[in-house]
């Protein structure tokens, strides 16, 4: 959980006061919904303004997602109605929705990296720009160029996809969803790939939307940012409706997350006492050029190590190279004293490690595999025998795991992603949980999920720990670096640039270190 509070220890910006208009322009009445043993929905009034910016928020698994689909026509309601602009609607596929002015940019990013930045903005579109058979590429790309330009989005039109940063491709898709001149606009963890600058941008965009009447839906996790950015709150917990209501002084941050949770998780959020014992890791004047260099720290037994810095400072490349993901050109890495090499993931697995990665739809998660096959994948040679896996243990160890970090799916042969973003989360986790690691590497592990599936990780860390697993935790939630690390090292550029235990550190200190604006010799 983050405080109300921006990176560097200063208040949040209020929002911009706004006059509520009484025009209302969405009206969601009863909604049900059902899966297959799953009450997802049941009876669920939502209703927008005019010009509002309403936070959507839940745990995952409460409903949020499902809701906005229905609304999208990608699920049909099993009962209820829907009214969009003063019209009673039903869509039945995303399309329709997108015809009446409605849009989401998802969590999850669908552009198509082979496709340049302004063919994924127009997609579908392309008889914009076209005369008969042949697209005017110029065209396409000015459009494009000047729908950044009025938006303040720094991004080349013909640049590739794949080339660009998942925050980038965020803000691609915002640019996208803008487009269609869409009247409601639903985003879906907007912030959560997003440096402090372009958070910010994304909030001036959402502020010059507001002002033409564009109503958004804001789905959020973070929630400081949503007493920023929205006027008002709905809160969903298992299915159902909450409570709605303004967000304004009288409604305390505490007060709100209780709601979602239905329960105090005020003194979850605290790294528990442990034996710090011998060094487990360590890493001597590892550098990858051009990517990070002359990193040395140790990890020990029952520690956690924090490293907290801006995004593309460099930490999540020294944890892949660590991890063998990504090769370094030089330096050293030890465990238990005795050094390792790491020219795979595997070999790393086998030396006792274990990595949760910060990109968890396209790292993290095998999509194309079931929950069970997703936390045992790890593991797997440990089950194995004759080239044959042992079906009844592996199926014994997931139901262990399963129950131990309470993953919530209907069966074990479903998709992952059929699965909340918490519930992926907890899967991942236990995949390296059953390797048995004695160094652990959490990138981002609560990024995207929602505050009860993060104590759960931080309960998780915490048992971790005093087990006597070394764990390097990688967080751009500055709250999470100084309530759960023992010690915490500052990346900037490449660099370990500043060590500090818990009793040292603040946010201001970790911020001047990260921007470089500390007047410490570094």
């Amino acid at each position: 959980m983050t405080d109300h509070k921006g990176q560097a220890g200063k208040p949040a910006p209020k929002a911009e006061s706004r006059v509520y208009m009484e025009d209302t322009i969405l009206r969601m009445q009863g909604i049900h919904k059902w899966f297959t043993g799953i009450n997802a929905l049941h009876n669920v009034d939502f209703e927008l303004k005019k010009g509002e910016v309403r936070a959507l928020i839940g745990e995952n698994g409460a409903g949020k997602s499902t809701l906005m689909k229905i609304l999208l026509g990608i699920h049909q309601a099993d009962a209820g109605e829907i009214e969009f602009m003063g019209k009673k609607v039903r869509f039945r596929e995303p399309k329709d929705a997108l015809d009446a002015g409605i849009s989401m940019i998802h969590q999850e990013i669908s552009l198509i990296p082979t496709m340049d930045v302004a063919e994924n903005v127009w997609i579908g579109r392309e008889n914009k720009f076209s005369k008969g058979p042949f697209i005017n590429v110029k065209a396409r790309y000015q459009a494009t160029k000047d729908l950044f330009e009025q938006l303040g989005i720094h991004v080349d039109p013909g640049k590739q996809v794949s080339v660009l940063s998942v925050a980038m491709m965020q803000l691609v898709e915002l640019a996208r969803a803008v487009s269609y001149n869409s009247r409601l606009i639903i985003m879906d963890e907007p912030t959560s790939a997003l440096t402090n600058e372009e958070v910010e941008l994304l909030y001036s965009i959402v502020r010059k939307l507001t002002k033409q009447g564009v109503t958004v839906v804001f789905i959020s996790h973070k929630i400081e940012e949503i007493f920023t950015i929205c006027d008002s709150v709905t809160v969903l917990r298992d299915g159902q409706h909450v409570r709605t209501c303004l967000l304004n002084e009288q409604i305390k941050m505490e007060e709100l997350i209780q709601m979602l949770v239905g329960r105090d998780v005020s003194h979850s959020f605290v790294k528990q006492e442990t034996k710090i014992g011998d060094v487990v890791f360590e890493a001597k004047n590892f550098s990858r050029k051009g990517v990070f260099q002359d990193v040395s720290f140790q990890v020990h037994a029952g520690e956690i190590v924090g490293f907290s810095g801006l995004m593309g400072a460099g930490r999540s490349e020294i944890a892949r190279a660590i991890f063998g993901i990504d090769r370094p050109d030089s330096g050293q890495l030890f465990m238990h004293g005795k050094e390792i090499r790491n020219t795979e993931p595997r070999k790393a697995i086998r030396n006792g490690l274990g990595m949760v990665t910060e990109d968890r739809l396209r790292m993290g998660a095998i999509y194309t595999m079931s929950v069970k096959h997703n936390t045992t994948i790890a593991d797997l040679f440990r089950m194995t025998k004759a080239g044959f896996v042992k079906r009844g243990e592996e199926n014994a160890e997931f139901h262990r795991m399963s129950e131990k970090l309470s993953i919530k799916y209907a069966r074990e042969s479903d998709l992952i992603k059929s699965l909340s973003g918490g519930n992926q989360q907890k899967a991942i986790l236990g995949r390296w949980m059953l390797t048995k690691p004695s160094f652990l590497i959490l990138d981002e592990p609560t990024r995207g999920i929602d505050i009860g599936a993060k104590m759960e990780i931080y309960q998780l860390m915490n048992q971790l720990a005093a087990q006597g697993v070394a764990i390097l935790f990688i967080s751009s939630e500055m709250p999470e670096i100084l309530s759960l690390c023992d010690r915490t090292f500052v990346v900037r550029e490449g660099r370990l640039v500043h060590e500090t235990n818990r009793a040292h550190t603040t946010q201001e200190i970790l911020a001047e270190y990260a921007f470089g604006v500390s007047r410490a010799k570094e």
